[in-house]
Order: structure tokens, then C-alpha cells, then sequence
């Protein structure tokens, strides 16, 4: 009998080009989930070496991982933090309402 072995997915792997962290990020912020939000952000900051950004932002590594885990609920400063350590910013549009009947 075949044996199978499941390994977890870890999208940090794949997360190679500045494009895929603003495509990924995007569809997070888009999704309105904060718990998918936090994973994303921190799946982006472990692409680019957790211990890395912990210098940059002065946040130690461990609170790092639990900020920006499914489970974490980073600060608003951490989160900013982060994002200024990767080189990336949060930015603002309209978002057309629907008109109501």
C-alpha cells in the first residue's frame, strides 16, 4: 500500500518577485480578512528572511511570527513597520457604492 505524505503548502517559497508580493498582498487586502491579511504579510516577510525584517523594523523575530500569523493581530505600527521594511505602502482608492433602489 502507497503511503502518502503531505507536507503544508508555504507560499514563502514562491513569493520570488516584487510583483508576486504586490499581487498577493493586494488580494489580501482586497478580501477585507484580517486573520488572511496578517498570514499574507507575514508569508511575504518570511520570503524575504524573518530575521531581516526584524532588524529593519525593530520588532523582535518572535513577535514577528505571531503578529503576522492567521492567528496574530499585528499593530497598526508593526504592520506599517513591516511594510516600510520590504519597501512597500499601503495606499487608498475609492471604492464606488451601490446606489440604492
Amino acid at each position: 500500500m502507497t503511503t502518502l505524505v503531505k507536507t503544508p503548502f508555504d507560499a514563502a517559497k514562491y513569493i520570488t518577485e516584487p510583483e508576486d508580493v504586490i499581487d498577493f498582498l493586494n488580494d489580501a487586502l482586497e478580501s477585507g480578512h484580517a486573520p488572511y491579511i496578517a498570514a499574507v504579510l507575514g508569508d511575504v516577510a518570511r520570503s524575504e528572511g524573518m530575521t531581516k525584517i526584524a532588524e529593519k523594523t525593530g520588532v523582535n523575530r518572535q513577535a514577528l511570527y505571531t503578529a503576522l500569523s492567521e492567528n496574530g493581530n499585528p499593530t497598526l505600527e508593526t504592520l506599517l513597520k513591516v511594510m516600510a521594511a520590504l519597501g512597500i505602502r499601503l495606499k487608498c482608492e475609492a471604492v464606488e457604492q451601490a446606489k440604492a433602489a
